[in-house]
């Protein structure tokens, strides 16, 4: 199996040093190149980093910034954040073995660092409790989606959970609070085909040959309102949030369908009303069926 990339630094605080491939470019040295490829970073951070240690070629030689640009190398630095929104919500570990660790996610928590979020993620969270230096997930869920994450913290066995969910063995199981839909029987199977949209963080159904399929069940009708189960048969972007705004049953509290609302910031008062429940499989090393679920609830 594929081992993961070997780092001149170690993990920081739970947090993994990032690399760029240089290509190649007319910088005649690093901090020419730095300065232009991260914009929104003074010169002068750069320098510091670079007097610090913190930025290093793949041979782990620290990198000065006279040091000259070289195409085809590798170079390493930790990514750093002014000021990070503190997330009040915590993860509950539901399973570690020697392979694996699976989560219990909050709504609001992203899974791996992006954007404007780096130390309040699941990943770095668990590396800083756990100090699995080779965590990674092997599969995601939306920040705003509660419930169930796997990850996997040996690079020799991680291909052989990745490849579940390439061939569809994974049964995962979500719940949803949506309006109640009349008129119509359940279970239900919806499908279509689904294309990034715009803006580019939404996804949109166009004609054309289905590649998402979800199977709807009801679960508990609260008046206007229906728990719903859904099983997901594919793996589609937001395929879930799609289907049910599709429907006309739009997710409770879905920023994003069937209308992308203005940026609630920091509000963390309206949690999506969508729980990963659960995960199911057979373990491809062991042979053992395997049932993680969600302790939270909508």
């Amino acid at each position: 199996m594929k081992r993961d990339l070997k780092t001149p630094l170690p993990i920081r605080d739970g947090v993994s040093p990032s690399y760029l491939w240089l290509q190649g470019g007319p910088w005649p040295d690093m901090l020419a190149f730095l300065a232009q490829q991260f914009p929104h970073i003074e010169p002068a951070i750069w320098i510091d980093r670079m007097r610090r240690g913190e930025v290093m070629d793949d041979r782990g030689t620290r990198l000065q910034p006279d040091s000259p640009y070289r195409t085809g190398s590798r170079i390493f630095y930790y990514r750093e954040l002014d000021a990070e929104t503190p997330i009040p919500f915590e993860a509950h570990i539901l399973h570690i073995d020697d392979h694996i660790v699976v989560a219990d996610k909050p709504h609001f928590l992203p899974v791996i660092p992006a954007g404007r979020f780096l130390h309040e993620t699941l990943l770095v969270r668990l590396k800083k409790e756990l100090g699995f230096a080779h965590l990674t997930p092997i599969h995601r869920i939306d920040r705003e989606t509660a419930g169930v994450v796997i990850f996997s913290h040996n690079p020799d066995s991680r291909g052989d959970y990745q490849s579940l969910f390439q061939k569809r063995a994974m049964n995962k199981l979500y719940e949803a609070l949506a309006p109640t839909l009349a008129g119509v029987e359940f279970p239900l199977v919806y499908r279509s085909r689904m294309v990034e949209g715009t803006p580019f963080f939404r996804m949109r159904e166009v004609a054309g040959e289905q590649n998402s399929e979800t199977r709807i069940e009801v679960l508990e009708r609260r008046g206007e309102l229906t728990l719903y189960r859904l099983m997901p048969v594919t793996g589609r972007k937001h395929q879930l949030r799609v289907h049910l705004a599709a429907l006309g049953i739009p997710i409770i509290n879905d920023p994003f369908y069937p209308v992308a609302q203005p940026g609630k910031g920091d509000d963390m008062s309206q949690p999506l009303k969508l729980l990963a429940r659960a995960i199911g499989f057979r373990d491809p090393l062991s042979g053992q069926a395997r049932y993680f679920e969600s302790g939270r609830s909508l």
